[in-house]
């Protein structure tokens, strides 16, 4: 791409599908409420350097907020910023400068490394620009694309499918969640605008390359705390299915070992101690349980429940194989049932059945669909 100042909206798929970096100079609070791949936060005024600056606007002007900002980010402050930003575009010379909405924090930036004998462009209406192109192309998307959706069973290893297939989108890997009660990260989900971003920039790249199908797990609207975007939601509706079929044993080894053997793993390594790790455990899977109460009952969460405590108590013994009985019950009295329920009002979408090879085999020679 040849060098230029200023970046116009119809330029940014290019920049996205070939993964330029971009500076985001905002502040950091309005970095956490969205952002995206590929962009690093530095800054030109702090939180509070942001607030104090807009209430000067706000009282005196433009001039007076400008003068304001120029006296907070001076001498060695500044030094120290212009170096901060000269390093990372040094580092990634195809860097693009974004602030809010394209105005003086992203032209200040801008004019401060060309001072510097360092050209960087930056985009025309900034963040809100690249956030509409995202909305705007994920329409699109959705509204040209196929999708089929991989749909099973709880513990059927529909995500681990999902990863043998070179055109798919892990929505619940974005979302950094595996979807059902039990599968809320140790760690925060992204910011909802993050998802929605990072899910069109997959699309983006993948619709680049070809037409065909694109593989998406059967997914609710909601994941975790999150939601996936409406278009893309409304897509997957009226999308055809491939089920997964596997077993009842080999599912509960599945979710045994997802739900309670690496669970506990990822809390022994991301807690200081054992019995904080221990702690943080068995109130994780103690009130996952509990969220579900509404819909299993009084009788059957607390018959689950005595099952958990029993198997809390002695996972150490017998290497958390205690944990099958209550995972067997809560599969085969509510998770299955209301699967199944569901499964019923859109079976007329099935396009395919099959255990892991045949769902794979069937993918690649039928539909085209490109397998890791």
């Amino acid at each position: 791409m040849t060098r230029k100042q200023l970046i116009q909206e119809n330029e940014l798929k290019k920049l996205i599908i070939n993964q330029y970096s971009f500076i985001d100079v905002r502040s950091p609070n309005e970095f956490l409420k969205g952002s995206i791949r590929n962009a690093v936060n530095i800054p030109i005024l702090s939180n509070d350097e942001r607030h104090k600056v807009g209430v000067c606007f706000q009282r005196h002007g433009q001039d007076a907020a400008i003068e304001l900002g120029n006296k907070i980010v001076s001498g060695t402050k500044k030094d120290k910023l212009v170096e901060k930003w000269s390093r990372f575009v040094r580092q990634k010379p195809n860097s693009i400068i974004y602030c809010a909405r394209g105005g003086l924090r992203s032209e200040i930036c801008q004019t401060w490394l060309n001072q510097n004998n360092i050209e960087c462009s930056r985009v025309i209406g900034g963040y809100k620009t690249i956030r509409n192109f995202f909305l705007s192309e994920l329409k699109k998307i959705c509204m040209s694309q196929k999708f089929f959706l991989l749909s099973g069973t709880t513990g059927s290893g529909k995500t681990e499918l999902l990863k043998n297939i070179y055109r798919s989108v892990d929505l619940e890997g974005i979302a950094n969640h595996k979807g059902s009660s039990f599968g809320k990260p140790l760690n925060d989900q992204p910011a909802q605008i993050d998802i929605e971003n990072e899910i069109c920039i997959n699309l983006i790249k993948l619709t680049n390359e070809n037409s065909r199908p694109i593989l998406l797990e059967d997914e609710s609207r909601n994941i975790g705390a999150r939601h996936l975007p409406l278009d893309l939601s409304q897509a997957m509706e009226e999308s055809p299915m491939v089920l997964v079929e596997v077993s009842f044993e080999e599912r509960i080894d599945l979710l045994l070992h997802e739900y309670v053997v690496e669970r506990y793993k990822d809390s022994l390594e991301f807690y200081t101690n054992i019995s904080q790790a221990d702690l943080e455990f068995s109130n994780h899977l103690i009130s996952s349980l509990k969220r579900l109460e509404k819909r299993l009952g009084g009788e059957r969460t607390q018959k689950i429940l005595k099952l958990l405590e029993i198997a809390l108590k002695v996972q150490k013994k017998d290497n958390f194989q205690s944990h099958r009985k209550w995972l067997e019950e809560i599969t085969t009295s509510y998770y299955d049932p209301l699967y199944e329920f569901k499964l019923e009002k859109r079976k007329d979408r099935i396009c395919f059945r099959g255990n892991h090879k045949e769902v794979l085999d069937w993918l690649k020679d039928k539909q085209k669909i490109q397998v890791n």
